[in-house]
């Protein structure tokens, strides 16, 4: 199942720039080992935003619920989520 997701995230102004650091680190190291290993297909910055747009490639809305809030910037996020499925004019046979 896919699934396009934005996150927002929004950290504390107040929280120290050491934590700071160490979450976006841990956060690159499982979003990094999660496209290796294909459930999060596409991740793209928002310009001018602390904010991306990804694709995930996953078995369950329960796998996406599960992965999602296991990353380490969960708790200050603010995630869309929308299921997507094949459109029928698209030109991309191996693209689902």
């Amino acid at each position: 199942m896919l699934f396009h997701v934005r996150m927002n995230v929004n950290l504390p102004q107040t929280m120290p720039e050491a934590q700071a650091a160490q979450l976006k680190l841990t956060e690159k190291e499982l979003a990094q080992r999660l496209q290796q290993e294909g459930k999060w297909r596409h991740l793209w910055r928002i310009a001018g935003q602390y904010a991306n747009i990804s694709v995930f490639d996953v078995e369950s809305v329960d796998e996406l619920h599960n992965l999602l809030t296991s990353l380490p910037l969960f708790p200050y996020m603010q995630i869309d989520v929308m299921p997507l499925c094949r459109h029928p004019s698209s030109i991309r046979d191996n693209d689902f």
